[in-house]
Parts: structure tokens; C-alpha cells; sequence
């Protein structure tokens, strides 16, 4: 696959480990919130997220993506001076449109809280997490400044920087503002988003301040025709713009979710309270298992659209259809073995995450939606890298528009209920799946392989999910006399978990899923994996 790819399979993984870390901090974050703040406490700290997130998107509008994807094409062309300029005016857009909707948020805090969520104690927290759009969306220009240079470790360590810091400050004023009142202990958890936002940007800020002179100073270059700023703007606009469409497509979903899932279930004969509780059930908590997995495609995303913008204006074809081959495999290859393992273990996951064995059932019919969404998630950006940024977004939008028919029929069958809503996503993220990788077959040439695609990560998954339930049910039975029900479950089901993942790359590696080259790609490991490889493959082949 040629030593072109290693940069953007390397930043990937960088981004994707980060990413984990984060995502493992902010659960051990909700759990502790969760017990400290107690069910309304967490009401109120939700109330301010959905606003905050929709918000954030608007502000940011796709931008950092456009700027990301304009310097890769300038840098490749060694016109670091244009470069410079797009990003100068894409930093003052973003702080610009930060800046003014943290004071749409701020000023209209009570108006969104007596009208919208019709509860006057969301004000404060609504206040409180204000100022972090500000801070969030002037950060993601200078991210997209490094992802512009295909320098993916700034933003993987100001995300986890973002976190730790929004995690620690939260919970210090949740702990000194509850005597106070619930509402004030809710805004100080908001609050961490600010201070972590606020954290990220001066790390960020500071990265740019050492780097700036080394990287661009010294590659002074004049374009022979420079863009003026109106055309500079027009063109972040004209990415920019799709980008946000698509990222409203899924909230927009999920607010018709909202609408269609609990009236079908009323429908399918339950009352509003177990509605209510199969709804969090499905969104909540298999939900939120389901889209851990894309933490590795939203990596893979990022990375690709620098990668492939910069291969675009070289109109180098070769490396493109090359690292969309890449793409397309790595996505293959740890989306089809999370879906098996979720499917495999829903239950036992469920009660370890949420002490709620009853949400395995949703989890193991929402596993199978990781393969379409991750394949979605990652081809976007090798989409968006080509500069057709409207086709994910649009397909993405036919694809919820199917999820939203069968829904309404699907969960109002009284034996399917939550699993009718479960497999009408599978089946959405399926039909957006499959228009996108039409589309990277149409614009770029690319061919994939049934056998390397589907086969071997089928045939190592199987093993994994045989060993991992293996393992899983001899140690149910044979510890059950010494261990207590929880901690044999938590036991249990990350030794089968571990269990399996070896397994699954042991299979991979004897049976050539990964090459050599492809291994070397890896971060930090990948030289030792791929030595590794090759003694295991001689010895297996002796034998």
C-alpha cells in the first residue's frame, strides 16, 4: 500500500487511542456525576447539552474541515504563504461566529429555558456552558491548522488535555456548589466544558506560537496568482457549508427519533413509563455502546481529509484509489469484530456498563448498525477530501429518511418494540454506507476485495465471538462459587473480551488480513507487530 499512506494511517491511530482515553474519562465523569448529582441533577446537565451541541455546530459550520482541506491542497503545491492566509481568515471567521453565538447563548438563556425547555433551573447551567462555544470553536480552527499539515498529535492531545481538565474542574464545582442548590452544582458541571474548551485553545495556542516561525518563515513562497480574500472566504463557505448540513443531519434524526420511537411503543400496547424506560434503554445506553467503536472511524475521517486533498491537487490517482483502499480495509477490519463482540456479549455489557441486563436487548440488535456507521464515518472524509463534501451529507439524509419509515412501522410491533427502532438504524446507516462507497467507487476508481473486505475479518470475527463466549460461559459457571454477581460479570467479560481480541488478531496475522507494510503503518508498535508477523507466518508455513 506504498509507504505514502503511513502519515494519515499513523494519525489515525493517534487520534483514535486519544480519542478512547477521552471518551473513557468522560464515562467515569458520567458515572461519578451521575451518583453525586442524582436524577434531577443530570436532568438539568442534560438539558444544557443538546442546545450546547446544535449550537457548536453552527458556530464551528464545517469550517475547521474546509481549512484542513485547503491547506493540505496549498502545502502540497509549496504555497505556505496562501496557506497562511486561508488559515489567518478562516481563525478570524471562527472566532467572529464563536464569539457571537456564546452571546446568543448567554443573553437568551432564560428565553431557552422558559420556552424551549420549560424548566427556569436550566438557566444556569445553560449560562455556564456558554462561554466554552467560544473557546471550542476558535480552538477547532487551530486544529484545523495541524490537520491542514497532516500533524494529527496536536489535536489528538489538545482532546485529551480538553477532557481531563473539563472532568477535574466540573466535578470541583459540583462538589462546592451543591450545598448552594441543585441547579448552581448542574452549571458548575457544564461549566467544565468552558475551562476544558479554555485549556485546549491555550495548549493549542501555544503549539502554534512555537511552531509558526520554523514551519512557515522558512518556506517563504509567493503564489504566482494569489486568491484575493473575497475568493478565499468563498471557497471555505462552499466546503463548509455541506459539512454542516451533514453534521445537523443526525441530531436532526435523533429530535425524530424523539417523536416517532416512544408514541410506536405506546402504540405496540406499553404504557408511558416502560416507553420511557425502553427509550433510554435504545438511546442511552445501547446507543451510546454502539457509537464507542466510531471514536477509530471519526479518527480515520479527520486524518483523511488532508491526505486526500493533498493527493487531489497533485492529481495523483494512484494514491488516491491507494489510500482509500487503506481506508476502506482499516474500517473493515476493526468495525466488523466490534460489532460481532457487541452482538456476542450485549447482555454481559449492559450489566457491567449500566447494571441493566434488559438493554442487551436493544445493544445486540444495534451492534450491527457499527458496521454501516463507521464505513459511513470514514468514507465521508475521503468524500469531503475530494471536495464533494454535499454527497456524504445528502446521503446521509436518504438514509434517515428510510430509518424514519421503517421505525414508525417497526416499533409498533409489540415483539419487536425497541429492536424494530434498533433495526431500522442498522438498515438507514446501511443504505447511507452503501451511496458513499458508490460514490468513492465512482469518483476515485477504487475496486475493494471481497475476500480481504469481508472474508478474513468475517472468519477471524467468528473466532473471536466462539472464544469470547467460550470464555465468558466457563467462567459464569466455574467462579460463580467465589466471585459475587457483579464482580463475576466485570471478570467475566473483560477476560472474554481480551481473550477474543487476541484471538481475532492471531487469525488476521496467520492468515495474511494484515500485511507486513500495512503493520508498519502502526504507530509506536507497528515495526515490531510486523517483525513479529513475518516470524510467526515462516514458523506456521514450516510446520
Amino acid at each position: 500500500m506504498g509507504t505514502s499512506n503511513s502519515s494519515f494511517v499513523r494519525g489515525a491511530a493517534i487520534l483514535a487511542v486519544t480519542g478512547i482515553a477521552a471518551r473513557i474519562v468522560g464515562a467515569v465523569f458520567r458515572i461519578i456525576l451521575a451518583a453525586i448529582l442524582g436524577d434531577e441533577g443530570i436532568g438539568l446537565y442534560q438539558y444544557a447539552y443538546p442546545i450546547y451541541s446544535t449550537l457548536l455546530v453552527i458556530s464551528t459550520a464545517g469550517i475547521p474541515v474546509a481549512l484542513s482541506k485547503i491547506m493540505a491542497e496549498k502545502i502540497a503545491i509549496r504555497e505556505y504563504s496562501e496557506a497562511m492566509r486561508a488559515f489567518r481568515i478562516a481563525f478570524v471567521i471562527l472566532m467572529l461566529s464563536g464569539l457571537a453565538i456564546f452571546f446568543v447563548l448567554l443573553l437568551g438563556a432564560e428565553f431557552i429555558a422558559a420556552t424551549v425547555i420549560r424548566d427556569m433551573k436550566a438557566v444556569y447551567p445553560l449560562m455556564a456552558i456558554s462561554p466554552a462555544i467560544f473557546f471550542v470553536t476558535t480552538m477547532a480552527s487551530l486544529r484545523g491548522f495541524f490537520q491542514g499539515q497532516q500533524n494529527m498529535l496536536p489535536t489528538a492531545l489538545s482532546q485529551l488535555i480538553e477532557q481531563l481538565i473539563r472532568v477535574g474542574f466540573a466535578l470541583s464545582l459540583v462538589l462546592l456548589y451543591l450545598p448552594v442548590g441543585i441547579e448552581y452544582a448542574a452549571a458548575g458541571a457544564t461549566s467544565g466544558a468552558a475551562a476544558g474548551g479554555l485549556a485546549g485553545l491555550l495548549f493549542l495556542a501555544f503549539l502554534y506560537w512555537r511552531t509558526r516561525r520554523s514551519l512557515w518563515q522558512e518556506k517563504k513562497s509567493q503564489s504566482s496568482n494569489p486568491e484575493s480574500v473575497s475568493r478565499i472566504i468563498s471557497r471555505i463557505l462552499s466546503l463548509a457549508v455541506p459539512v454542516t448540513i451533514g453534521g445537523l443531519v443526525i441530531p436532526l434524526i435523533s429530535l425524530i427519533d424523539l417523536a416517532v420511537v416512544p408514541r410506536q411503543l405506546q402504540a405496540a400496547g406499553f404504557d408511558i413509563a416502560s416507553a420511557r424506560a425502553l427509550y433510554g434503554q435504545l438511546t442511552g445506553m445501547a446507543g451510546s455502546v454502539v457509537y464507542f467503536p466510531n471514536v477509530m472511524a471519526l479518527a480515520l475521517s479527520m486524518s483523511l481529509v488532508p491526505a486526500i486533498s493533498e493527493a487531489y491537487i497533485l492529481k495523483n490517482d494512484g494514491l488516491i484509489r491507494s489510500r482509500s483502499a487503506v481506508a476502506v480495509k482499516l474500517t473493515a477490519l476493526f468495525s466488523i469484530p466490534s460489532a460481532v463482540g457487541l452482538f456476542v456479549l450485549a447482555e454481559p455489557i449492559t450489566v457491567l456498563l449500566f447494571n441493566n441486563a434488559e438493554a442487551g436487548y436493544p445493544l445486540a440488535w444495534m451492534s450491527w448498525s457499527v458496521i454501516p456507521l463507521c464505513i459511513y464515518v470514514s468514507t465521508t472524509g475521503l468524500i469531503q477530501g475530494l471536495g464533494k463534501a454535499i454527497v456524504p451529507a445528502l446521503n446521509m439524509l436518504y438514509g434517515g429518511i428510510v430509518k424514519t419509515i421503517l421505525a414508525w412501522y417497526l416499533t409498533a410491533i409489540p415483539s419487536l418494540n425497541v429492536g424494530g427502532s434498533a433495526l431500522a438504524s442498522v438498515i438507514g446507516l446501511a443504505v447511507a454506507a452503501a451511496l458513499n462507497l458508490y460514490y468513492v467507487r465512482r469518483f476515485t476508481g477504487w475496486r475493494g476485495k471481497v475476500w480481504e473486505l469481508l472474508v478474513l475479518p468475517g472468519i477471524a470475527s467468528t473466532a473471536m465471538a466462539l472464544t469470547a463466549y467460550l470464555i465468558y460461559t466457563a467462567m459464569a459457571c466455574f467462579t460463580g462459587g467465589f466471585l459475587s454477581g457483579g464482580l463475576l460479570n466485570l471478570v467475566a467479560t473483560l477476560t472474554a473480551i481480551v481473550l477474543g481480541i487476541i484471538v481475532y488478531f492471531a487469525v488476521l496475522l496467520l492468515s495474511g488480513g494484515f500485511t507486513g507494510e500495512e503493520l508498519q503503518m502502526l504507530p509506536f508498535i507497528g515495526r515490531k507487530f510486523a517483525a513479529m508477523a513475518i516470524r510467526v507466518r515462516k514458523k506456521s508455513g514450516s510446520d
